[in-house]
């Protein structure tokens, strides 16, 4: 993704009473390869938004760090008004987060799911708990 490809914004990356989701000048390389180039935009609390390109612009690689799953080179970026890398339990506390891939693993036993899921969150139920009270433990 370049930043010729993306809305410029401008304005205080504290402002999320207009918009919950601030990127500016987002880079990150894997080695050699410049998977996200100066990616900016906003995204205006009410707003439907989604990225669009080619395999390889950079997309997933974007979200992730929006995420806070990834970090980024340099850049910033607010989630309702946190940092992803230095607030993750405020930025998990407020999204919600779906896989790229829907389908789990074949072999991937229920413990295995439950902890994927939990560890998206900051507050974790016990798992052990869990598949005890609906009898899974074996599963």
């Amino acid at each position: 993704m370049s930043a010729t490809a993306t809305e410029q914004t401008s304005g205080s990356l504290s402002n999320t009473s207009q918009s919950p989701v601030i990127v500016r000048e987002l880079f990150k390389s894997y080695g050699d390869v410049q998977a996200v180039a100066g990616v900016s935009f906003e995204v205006s609390r009410g707003e439907v938004f989604g990225l669009l390109g080619p395999n390889g612009a950079g997309k997933t690689t974007t979200v992730e760090m929006i995420e806070g799953l990834r970090r980024p080179d340099s850049g910033q970026i607010r989630v309702c008004g946190y940092d992803p890398m230095a607030q993750a339990d405020e930025v998990k506390r407020r999204i919600g987060v779906t896989l790229q891939a829907t389908a789990l693993p074949d072999k991937i036993k229920v413990r295995e799911a439950l902890a994927l899921f939990a560890s998206f969150y900051p507050r974790r139920a016990n798992i052990e708990e869990l598949l005890a009270m609906v009898a899974l433990e074996e599963k």
